[in-house]
């Protein structure tokens, strides 16, 4: 191994860190706030850049569906908890989120060529369809069973985890694609070389990571989700709704995965189930950051992904078996510096 690999194996670790990152700080961020260990984050990483690669060639992506489904499942739970309470304001609007807007979108994805379109709105359309299914999904299956333990709530996102996973291999099928890359070209440092979308992953992994730094400290609903990732029960006196605080939770986390998807959709092959393992390396990151701290599961990321590009080239037969077994000493070193605590209540 030569400097010039080096730099090579040390630009794919950024590369895959600055991924894992966005990843490991949306399952922070819904674990805080919500007590869920969403596991089907990584199924926005795989939905995203399949769809994407649905709109380049020119065909109505399958998750519009999903989405004018689960929209139609939403709004009936909502008509049925209003109308059993007598509380019947403002269901134009509920209507017109969960119904109008997914039917408005099917039809306008019907009615253009998006394969012709430039690659910032075939973007934007990814984005306008996956994104709001974070919020749905958690309506569904998570806002009912918020109050209880960790254990079920873990079990629930199992089970949404292979639900999605199935809906993808009807979706897209077996074979995998890659999508065009953002910007063509690259720099050239000497001898070492910069793919221009490696440049996009983390030049879009730092901006979202700056810009969650900015909602959190500068805005009143970022302010209301750190409220609740610290004092559920005292947010909640304090007149902040967690069913408000889960939804947006869920949006950003959504968005994260969706955009994780598009940016490294043009550099790996996705397939209907790759999401699951992509994930799963942005939680051994959130495991370092102990699913608590931003910065550490951040610089637990890039650990992660400089770990699995060295490991590909030393032995690449078990660069999954090394990433994974980091999770063991992080653990072990957690238990020896914290203290038993009983099982919340």
């Amino acid at each position: 191994m030569d400097a010039g690999i080096v730099l090579i194996l040390g630009q794919d670790g950024v590369t895959g860190g600055a991924i894992y990152a966005l990843l490991a700080l949306a399952l922070v961020l819904v674990f805080s706030v919500t007590r869920v260990i969403f596991i089907p984050q990584g199924e926005f990483v795989a939905f995203g850049a399949l769809t994407l690669a649905a709109l380049q060639a020119g065909k109505v992506p399958a998750t519009v569906w999903l989405l004018v489904a689960m929209g139609a499942w939403v709004a009936a739970l909502d008509l049925i908890g209003r109308a059993r309470d007598g509380d019947l304001e403002g269901v134009g609007g509920l209507l017109g989120w969960n119904l109008a807007y997914p039917l408005a979108l099917a039809g306008l994805l019907h009615g253009v060529e998006a394969g012709g379109l430039p690659m910032a709105a075939q973007i934007a359309l990814t984005l306008a369809i996956l994104v709001p299914l974070g919020p749905m999904i958690y309506r569904i299956a998570y806002q009912p069973i918020a109050d209880t333990s960790v254990l079920v709530l873990l079990i629930a996102s199992v089970a949404v985890h292979l639900i999605l996973t199935g809906l993808g291999l009807v979706f897209f099928g077996a074979e995998g694609v890659r999508t065009a890359p953002f910007s063509e070209g690259s720099l050239s440092f000497g001898e070492f070389t910069v793919n221009a979308q490696t440049l996009w992953v983390v030049g879009c992994s730092l901006a979202f990571i700056v810009g969650l730094y900015a909602f959190f400290a500068r805005t009143l609903y970022g302010k209301a989700l750190r409220a609740t990732a610290v004092n559920q029960s005292g947010a909640k006196l304090m007149g902040i709704s967690p069913v408000v605080a889960g939804k947006l939770t869920f949006l950003l986390a959504a968005l994260l995965g969706t955009f994780s998807g598009l940016l490294i959709g043009p550099i790996t092959t996705i397939y209907y189930d790759t999401g699951f393992l992509i994930g799963l390396k942005g939680f051994v990151a959130a495991i370092i950051g102990g699913l608590a701290s931003y910065p550490l599961a951040a610089a637990g990321a890039v650990l992660v992904g400089l770990l699995e590009s060295f490991s590909s080239f030393w032995a690449s037969a078990f660069k999954e078996v090394l990433v994974f077994t980091l999770i063991i000493p992080v653990l072990l070193w957690r238990s020896f510096n914290s203290h038993h605590v009983e099982d919340e209540e």
